[in-house]
């Protein structure tokens, strides 16, 4: 049964949605899971385990295939607890009438099943009647994972490297779909062909006659040239990507991926415009490799989900993303972080992420695996990490290894935030910031559950958090209530009423990293630099006609915002003049 909500919660971090399920699936809200991290997931197994009364041994590291076993177990425990929970919710009587109704509070108005709700507890009804309604119309929130496919690390057992199915990112994929759970799959971070070809090894990733898939593929996408390319990779193989998730590449948190230019609303456009032709075009792949491969065809064409993310803060741009791109749902990730009825942030991460302005919210060189990464400034990593560097001992201790994917100092590979890896290059090269920048994400984003539940471990206690840069226009801890209600009725006093508007925003972004580019290219120039910097100016300059044409046209859509966005739009335009010809200069004089 599909959810009757219009938003999901997206993977944060490690930790921040790691139990997130667990909170608030039985209200039919759904979440993600990173898999990336199986010593917090059995610590986590471990706490609700206790918690719930559940017997638990532990999966040691003693074994070729604990980190795979450790995820199905905790992915088993969370649907057993998910389904316990939402069917205690569903069993209505008097005493949890209350609860049953802040399920339908949080639902939009227009959801039919809350129209009818409303009208059975109008009039004088049975709880035992209610009860089967309700079971016979709602579901919990889906269960879904995600996995970061270039975080594929290789694997030792006694010394020995393990076969490719036990890089991390593999062996997360088996724990994932030897689970119990009927859910999604979201591959992040690019295309990763090995681990791609290994989803073909499980029965769960294909369709039954009907078209149902247990287990579905959702792929984080920046842009349609991307997903059309992945999706007719997979679709070779019989694979079908039922959701293609579309992601601001610098409007979000986590790790960014910038675009060559693209702006998210011509992205959005194009897959809105494109639909039926993505599916047939993939569909056409899939269909034979489907015959080919002796696989069950499905009677009808499969179909597939859109959904975006990144920026989205105020409840007429999520009812314009819904309306105007015809997306299914839209992902509200940063918001929730002060939301501790939905993730797992400490009080004092919390704190600083209320009281965080823009100048506090930036996109930092500190993730180990080169690519800019959203921060906060001066998190409790990074204090710690700074006062690292003053006693004369950078880099911290590795024992998660999950992002040791250098292989310049050790055959089993190293990070290039640990502590062996920063002293030799401070050896070889001097101390530079280039070097010390790299903090330890592994730990620092497990950190906050480790506060918040005691977890038993003499580790750091240092946080890392990576909020998108919308943080800067929530200032106060809210209820799940206060946040749905916010995301469908535009509760005044939420968001700061000198926000940008989302679209101007992610420009505004681009602006910054376009300039940027320009004089990283003028120290480190080559052939490809001019195809490069034009392309990106082309496209910045569609996006912004894009945009100017898109405000004139969408009526009172945008009413309170429309003058200041089309004016931020013409000084868009003039400084795109100004870099360009910038860009003409630089080429003129490489040529000479």
């Amino acid at each position: 049964m599909s959810s009757h909500h219009t938003f999901h919660i997206p993977v944060m971090g490690t930790a921040f949605t790691a139990d997130s399920p667990l909170k608030v699936a039985h209200y039919g809200i759904s979440t993600v899971i990173a898999l990336a991290d199986d010593v917090l997931l059995e610590r986590l197994r471990k706490y609700y385990s206790d918690l719930n009364n559940i017997s638990y041994e532990e999966i040691k590291n003693n074994s070729k295939d604990y980190r795979a076993d450790r995820i199905t177990a905790y992915l088993n425990m969370v649907h057993v607890l998910v389904s316990n929970k939402f069917d205690d919710f569903t069993t209505s009587t008097s005493d949890k009438f209350d609860e049953v109704k802040k399920y339908f509070e949080m639902l939009p108005d227009t959801a039919s099943v809350k129209k009818e709700f409303n009208k059975i507890i109008s009039d004088t009804f049975k709880f035992e009647d209610l009860s089967t309604w309700l079971k016979d119309n709602l579901s919990f929130g889906s269960v879904d994972v995600n996995i970061m496919t270039k975080v594929d690390k290789t694997n030792y057992f006694k010394k020995e490297e393990l076969p490719s199915e036990y890089n991390d990112a593999h062996a997360g994929l088996r724990g994932y779909a030897n689970s119990d759970l009927e859910s999604s799959v979201i591959f992040s971070a690019g295309m990763n062909p090995r681990l791609y070809g290994y989803i073909a090894h499980f029965d769960d990733f294909f369709p039954d006659v009907n078209g149902n898939i247990k287990k579905k593929i959702v792929l984080k996408v920046s842009d349609y040239r991307s997903a059309i390319i992945q999706g007719k990779f997979l679709a070779k193989k019989g694979l079908w990507i039922s959701e293609y998730r579309i992601e601001s590449g610098l409007n979000c948190g986590g790790h960014a991926f910038a675009t060559d230019g693209y702006l998210m609303g011509p992205i959005l456009a194009e897959f809105r415009d494109r639909r039926k032709e993505l599916i047939d075009d993939i569909y056409a792949v899939c269909k034979p490799a489907l015959e080919a491969n002796g696989r069950v065809v499905p009677n009808e064409t499969l179909k597939i989900t859109i959904t975006a993310q990144g920026g989205v803060a105020t409840s007429e741009e999520h009812n314009f993303l819904i309306n105007h791109y015809k997306l299914d749902t839209v992902g509200w990730g940063t918001p929730f972080l002060l939301v501790p009825e939905a993730t797992t942030v400490d009080a004092a991460t919390r704190k600083q992420l209320q009281d965080a302005k823009e100048k506090d919210l930036y996109l930092s060189n500190v993730s180990p695996l080169g690519v800019p990464f959203n921060n906060l400034r001066d998190s409790s990593k990074d204090v710690e990490k700074e006062q690292k560097i003053k006693d004369g001992k950078p880099g911290s201790p590795c024992p998660r290894k999950f992002l040791a994917l250098s292989n310049e100092y050790g055959t089993e590979g190293v990070c290039t935030a640990s502590r062996l890896f920063q002293k030799n290059k401070i050896d070889e090269q001097g101390i530079s910031d280039s070097i010390t920048d790299k903090t330890c994400l592994c730990m620092g984003l497990a950190a906050t559950a480790v506060i918040n539940y005691g977890l038993n471990t003499r580790e750091s206690f240092g946080v890392s958090i990576c909020p998108g840069p919308n943080m800067a226009y929530f200032n106060q801890e809210l209820s799940l209530q206060d946040m749905s209600h916010h995301i469908y009725n535009a509760d005044e006093g939420v968001v700061r009423v000198d926000r940008p508007n989302m679209f101007v925003n992610e420009l505004g972004m681009y602006l910054k990293y376009l300039s940027e580019k320009i004089e990283e290219h003028k120290k480190d120039w080559s052939r490809k630099s001019p195809r490069y910097l034009n392309a990106f100016t082309t496209n910045m300059n569609e996006g912004i006609a894009y945009y100017q044409k898109m405000f004139n046209s969408v009526g009172t859509t945008f009413s309170s915002v429309k003058k200041s966005a089309l004016n931020s739009l013409n000084d868009a335009m003039e400084r795109m003049q100004k870099m360009e010809l910038e860009i003409n200069s630089i080429v003129e004089e490489n040529q000479k």
